[in-house]
């Protein structure tokens, strides 16, 4: 009886292993799972837009930061900064604010965490001006 036991937690961690790893070649042939409710897969992990073409569909551009000059001169680079995109998708969906925002708050992030302070003046004592 203890054989049995082993043997099938060790084919459920084999199996279960095998399957994750392989998770992107049959991932996309289940179209949704029952039990999550409408766009919750879709909620819980989206992939990132790889060209600037994708930006612009996923709402990563606006009058102040426009790419519609990239896409129509039919640039073929990566687009935006993959961790950049991340985290501003992440502000624009958890506080449901616009791009420019969002990009306003994660550059206002990204100063804070350098020490700068949010006008752009460094935050150092030590610091001298002149006018």
């Amino acid at each position: 009886m203890d054989y049995l036991v082993y043997y099938l937690t060790f084919l459920v961690l084999v199996l279960g292993t095998a399957l994750y790893l392989t998770r992107g070649r049959w991932l996309h042939l289940i179209p949704e799972l029952p039990f999550l409710p409408d766009g919750a897969r879709d909620y819980l992990y989206s992939r990132l837009p790889s060209s600037f073409a994708g930006d612009v569909e996923a709402g990563l551009s606006s009058a102040n930061f426009d790419l519609s000059g990239n896409v129509a001169s039919g640039d073929a680079r990566a687009g935006l900064d993959d961790a950049a995109k991340a985290e501003i998708l992440r502000i624009m969906k958890k506080r449901r604010l616009r791009f420019d925002d969002a990009r306003r708050v994660y550059m206002e992030q990204r100063f804070s965490a350098n020490g700068i302070a949010p006008d752009g003046r460094p935050r150092d004592p030590k610091f001298v001006s002149f006018s």
